[in-house]
């Protein structure tokens, strides 16, 4: 069964990312704060800005991890689509880890 990474931009101007089997549900959900203690619950209205298949939930959990690690700014290329920018992004991130 085919599961979904998204990226939601939230009413902060934060960025929240998950997965889920249902991503309509799930973003209805999010939006009507069903969960007082939910990261997007005081942060909403939030918007659904990226989202890509995955073709199991356990692939879409690991995409998942790896995008909640990225720096805003590399969350914000792929947002956009750039990919260049993304390894623009990792070169550098790279070349500061090497300096240390």
């Amino acid at each position: 069964m085919p599961s979904y990474v998204y990226i939601l931009e939230c009413a902060d101007g934060s960025y929240y990312t998950g997965s889920t089997h249902d991503l309509n549900a799930r973003l209805f959900s999010h939006q009507q704060g069903f969960d007082p203690s939910a990261y997007t619950f005081s942060r909403r209205p939030v918007k659904l800005v990226w989202f890509e298949e995955a073709p199991t939930h356990r692939e879409a959990l690991l995409h998942e991890k790896q995008i909640k690690g990225w720096s805003r700014a590399k969350k914000e290329a792929l947002i956009r689509g750039d990919w260049n920018g993304i390894h623009e992004i990792v070169r550098d991130e790279r070349k500061r880890r090497e300096k240390r």
